[in-house]
């Protein structure tokens, strides 16, 4: 048991005013039904490819072996990519410590760094203080046309060239984009002549769902993690629906009805509220899932990521005392009985002989557990996810729920859950400007 999700507090008959009216959610419940049958079909039928990898294993020993030969020798691990060609990578490598506060520098092995964002001073910085010689580069897009990354590489290439590595590009990069098939693919043009080796995107893959692909898990694995574990927990919440289970039995179809049923009266945000260090970019990662496979034609909700308890201290107030436009999901792990013990007499030093011989854990589980119960006592609508132990298959159980969540939200609101038209104009206009000057 991986999960454990309660949604009782998410309903009227629960949290009475501002809770999501109990007919309407067992309502729309039964017409997830459709959004199930679909599933099932293009998991038969092989019409979605994200759905062949929970519990593949046949490409597992050659993404571990390409990871191996990526880090092998190296103190530094550079990630390019942007949105879905990193979000996913992150979520998973902070399982191994990657960007935990105070620990993240501190971990085994090669450090990670994902510059998923564009900004100048950073780079300069990195490239200031990266050991080229033992540093690698993977650089990650589907399309092989994406702007952020090629201008990544582009300067990497004159770095290493300028610092006596020009004759061994090959070694520093991997790739990892759609074949050509016809097409121009501007990574591909811009590494192949070097002789650096590709590996192929799932052209069935779009980005944000490519997490289940060597795009998420070769990182994963070069940062020491089992990715059949993860691909395991794919299918752990995949299977109750291939089973065909009710749809009050599956997660992901509960989870996709309440976001449908609060858009429905007027609720158009939707809150992921984690009480874990290692799940602040998973709450990353589904932030772009969310918006960019929902919001279209007017419709979809506003999602916002929230790490507990340190947002109880900066959004709770507003999330209690502000408008009633909100579902919330309150994530927690078991983080009872861990951590350092608070001795007694320190505790009755400051005044709280409470805190007397419990753990640092068990401080926070009380704190989660407060937060979700304050906010369904305050008729805020809000479903729980349990995680008893944080590892790499309840990670991809996690991230799986949550794919399919967006999918079966996709039908029960009536768009495409798997296009992003609007973002194309912003790209265009990027690459216009920047020829202009």
């Amino acid at each position: 048991m991986s999960l454990v999700q309660t949604y009782d507090r998410a309903l009227v008959s629960k949290i009475g005013e501002g809770g999501i009216d109990d007919a309407a959610f067992h309502a729309k419940l039964e017409q997830s039904r459709e959004a199930l049958d679909w599933v099932r079909s293009a998991h038969a039928n092989k019409e979605l490819a994200l759905l062949g990898y929970a519990g593949k294993t046949d490409d597992v020993a050659a993404i571990e072996s390409a990871a191996k030969t990526f880090a092998e020798g190296a103190t530094d691990l550079i990630f390019y990519g942007t949105g879905g060609s990193s979000l996913g990578s992150q979520a998973l490598a902070q399982l191994a410590d990657y960007n935990v506060p105070g620990l993240g520098v501190l971990r085994d092995g090669p450090r990670l760094h994902f510059l998923d964002n564009l900004d100048p001073i950073t780079l300069d910085k990195l490239f200031a203080k990266l050991p080229l010689e033992t540093s690698r580069f993977m650089a990650v897009s589907k399309s092989g046309g994406t702007g952020e990354t090629l201008t990544q590489v582009m300067a990497t290439i004159s770095l290493l060239q300028a610092n006596g590595h020009g004759d061994h590009l090959a070694r520093h990069f991997l790739g990892l984009s759609e074949p050509e098939a016809g097409k121009k693919n501007e990574l591909r043009a811009l590494l192949e002549p070097y002789g650096v080796t590709f590996l192929e995107h799932d052209t069935g893959v779009g980005g944000r769902y490519s997490v289940a692909t060597n795009v998420g898990l070769l990182p994963a694995a070069a940062a020491g993690l089992d990715i059949a574990a993860v691909r395991n927990g794919f299918m752990d919440a995949l299977k109750p629906i291939l089973d065909g289970a009710e749809p009050k039995d599956v997660p992901a179809a509960i989870g996709a009805t309440l976001a449908a049923c609060a858009a429905d009266a007027g609720k158009n945000v939707s809150v992921m509220m984690s009480y874990a260090d290692r799940l602040e970019r998973t709450a990353a990662w589904w932030v772009q899932l969310w918006s960019e496979s929902l919001g279209k034609d007017g419709k979809g909700t506003t999602p916002v990521r929230a790490l507990g308890p340190v947002d109880q201290h900066s959004q709770l107030q507003l999330h209690l005392g502000g408008p009633r436009d909100k579902l919330f999901t309150v994530v927690t792990v078991g983080f009872a009985g861990k951590g350092p013990k608070l001795d007694p007499e320190l505790a009755a030093r400051v005044g709280e002989p409470v805190f007397a011989n419990k753990t640092v854990g068990d401080f926070a589980a009380a704190e989660g557990r407060a937060t979700a119960d304050t906010l369904a006592k305050n008729g805020r609508p809000t479903r729980t996810i349990y995680i008893p132990e944080l590892n790499e298959r309840a990670l991809g159980t996690f991230l799986m729920q949550f794919m399919l969540e967006t999918i079966i939200t996709a039908r029960l609101i009536g768009v495409n859950a798997f296009d992003q038209p609007a973002v194309e104009e912003g790209k265009i206009l990027a690459k216009k400007y920047l020829g202009e000057g």
